[in-house]
């Protein structure tokens, strides 16, 4: 296996026909003839127990993609490669080269967890007062100007991040990872019913850019269900970075275009967006750092759990809370006492979040103290037994005295972080284990194709507090990565690991991840009824956010406590969902059990390569 030691730096107005046209296959920009194929619903299956490895993503195609890479001798770093980039044709709303995001690695030869931070940063020339209308000097917050814009785009994280990746950990080569996405975008994909509905959720924003509007609302509507929708530009994208490396995306003609498309994007003649120009330049693409860094851990009831450290408050904040849980006797509570207990940990953990997270690099981060046991014993202090605390709460005071309850300091900005993203879970047949989470961060990005790439920019610049404050950890800063939520877990026990998961949905990401760690640790569930069940997320504010079944199953018991539950939703879709999370359980006699959401997001596709019945 190559061990190799390296690291990656690099000197329109909404179209009116929205009927479904049930013949349509994207080609390109090019609308032809379908033929008939099934949709890919058909091969969602959200549990796959066996040996010899394990994938587990939002979509069959990509998983298949992953699962055939280890059975021809791959590992789990080569197959989350391989599958991230198909993730990068079939989800594309939702992550691609375009973006970037945070890969956790265990070492099954060295037993050590490694993890990547290929998170976007901000341009260099980026001004504080970025995401201030100057008409108003008020925050845009999300309105469509702010993240249909080229203000919103981040230099890219992802493709440095395989380059690491593989470059570090994997056997195969990047040409070799790519391969199968490739043939995936050139051949295409059978569109389903989650695909057509991200696309038509999006479509006044794609309609704005007559590049993206060729290539996902062909002839003036979303895809059809069921018709087949190819890729081509982003295949000869794949093409040119398995040919030349990812020197060929941060630098180059690939490279001019990004800049292009960001400070001077074309925008249909008819479009009421404004899509105001961005500050990326080719300097900011040369310059960008994939960084390799140490994992964060706390240990929990015997189980020590690694995530990501700064820039994502990801592991902090999961950390933190199962450090403040830890505390209670929560396999010993009963349902509605244990959802108490979950609400009222993560509400404090955010507090924590709000004022102390930020790019480590910018901010001093007391990533010790939060992850201390004494800290969580200070905080876990508040939590009364029996009614829910008034919200928001204030942050724990890091500077205190070990032991002194109650000791606080002042919040600052809560963050506007976004819902999308994807994430997928591989082990492979010799112990090695990734969790990957990656977007493009709101579904579709910043709505804008590179022309002739065939790939979404991100957004993810709208993660920075909108209001510039000295005193805000996430505060806009040229070069800085913004703050982000994303959590991809690995948990070990005496040293093994035993399970890895992760979840898409913006700050919800740490409460999906946290519910479902204590369903299963604590309440013991099963894995696939861990991520199944029905989600709740407190966030510091004044209502829980949850589930329509969550408030159907815990609701009048929970508002006893006096929490407050609004039904979930989002402000740019109608979906009524928090996360959607994959899995995989790694048993003592190495049975391996993958698991995705079964309905979430249209669900997942949980595959192993040796299937045995559960």
């Amino acid at each position: 296996m190559d061990r190799r030691r390296s690291s990656h730096r690099r000197p329109a107005a909404l179209l009116s026909a929205l009927a479904l046209a049930a013949t349509t296959v994207v080609v390109g920009t090019t609308a032809a003839t379908s033929a008939s194929a099934a949709p890919r619903d058909e091969d969602k299956v959200p549990t796959a127990v066996g040996y010899g490895g394990a994938i587990s993503t939002v979509d069959p195609s990509a998983s298949r993609v992953g699962l055939d890479v280890l059975r021809k001798g791959g590992n789990a770093v080569d197959a989350a490669v391989a599958a991230a980039a198909a993730l990068g044709v079939t989800e594309p709303y939702s992550a691609g080269v375009g973006g970037g995001g945070y890969f956790v690695y265990h070492d099954g030869r060295s037993g050590r967890v490694h993890t990547i931070d290929g998170r976007e940063t901000a341009p260099a020339d980026m001004p504080r007062d970025a995401f201030i209308d100057p008409a108003t000097g008020a925050p845009y917050r999300f309105t469509p100007e702010l993240v249909t814009s080229g203000v919103s785009v981040g230099t890219p994280g992802t493709p440095a991040t395989w380059e690491v990746a593989l470059e570090r950990w994997g056997t195969y080569s990047l040409k070799k990872a790519l391969k199968p996405a490739t043939k995936l975008a050139q051949r295409g994909f059978v569109v389903d019913q989650t695909f057509h509905d991200q696309t038509a959720d999006n479509a006044e924003r794609f309609a704005a850019f007559p590049e993206t509007a060729d290539l996902f609302l062909p002839g003036g509507a979303p895809p059809a269900v069921g018709t087949v929708f190819r890729n081509r530009d982003l295949a000869d994208t794949y093409r040119l970075l398995a040919k030349r490396g990812t020197d060929a995306f941060y630098g180059g003609a690939l490279a001019e275009d990004i800049v292009d498309v960001v400070q001077d994007p074309q925008t249909d003649p008819g479009t009421d967006l404004p899509v105001p120009p961005g500050y990326l330049s080719e300097e900011d693409l040369a310059g960008y750092e994939a960084l390799v860094q140490a994992p964060t851990r706390s240990d929990y009831r015997g189980y020590e759990i690694y995530g990501m450290a700064p820039s994502s408050s990801g592991g902090s904040t999961v950390g933190e809370a199962l450090n403040i849980l830890e505390t209670f006797d929560l396999p010993g509570m009963s349902d509605t006492d244990y959802l108490h207990h979950y609400l009222e940990a993560s509400a404090l953990a955010f507090a924590d979040r709000s004022v102390y997270l930020g790019d480590a690099a910018y901010v001093d981060v007391p990533l010790r103290t939060l992850l201390s046991d004494d800290f969580a014993a200070e905080r876990a202090c508040l939590v009364d037994p029996t009614a829910a605390a008034p919200k928001p709460v204030l942050p724990g005071d890091v500077d205190a005295d070990d032991g002194a309850c109650g000791e606080t300091v002042a919040p600052v900005e809560s963050d506007t972080e976004n819902v999308s993203t994807t994430n997928l879970t591989v082990v492979d047949r010799w112990g090695n284990v990734v969790e990957y989470t990656l977007t493009i961060e709101q579904t579709g990005g910043s709505g804008m194709v590179v022309p002739g790439r065939g790939f979404l920019l991100n957004n993810e610049l709208t993660d920075f507090s909108t209001v510039w404050d000295a005193d805000d950890p996430n505060r806009i800063e040229p070069g800085k990565r913004p703050r982000s939520s994303m959590s991809p877990t690995i948990v070990l026990r005496d040293g093994e690991p035993v399970l890895a998961l992760g979840s898409p949905g913006g700050s919800t990401i740490i409460t999906t991840v946290l519910q479902t760690l204590t369903n299963h640790l604590d309440r013991g569930m099963d894995i696939g009824a861990a991520l199944a069940a029905p989600r709740a997320t407190q966030r510091n504010t004044a209502n829980v956010i949850a589930e329509p079944e969550f408030i159907d199953a815990y609701g009048p018991a929970l508002e006893a406590y006096g929490h407050t539950l609004v039904a979930s939703g989002d402000q740019f879709t109608s979906a009524a969902e928090i996360g959607a999370a994959t899995a995989v359980q790694i048993g003592d006699d190495g049975l391996l059990t993958a698991v995705s959401e079964p309905r979430r997001r249209g669900g997942g596709a949980a595959m192993v390569v040796r299937p045995v019945r559960p």
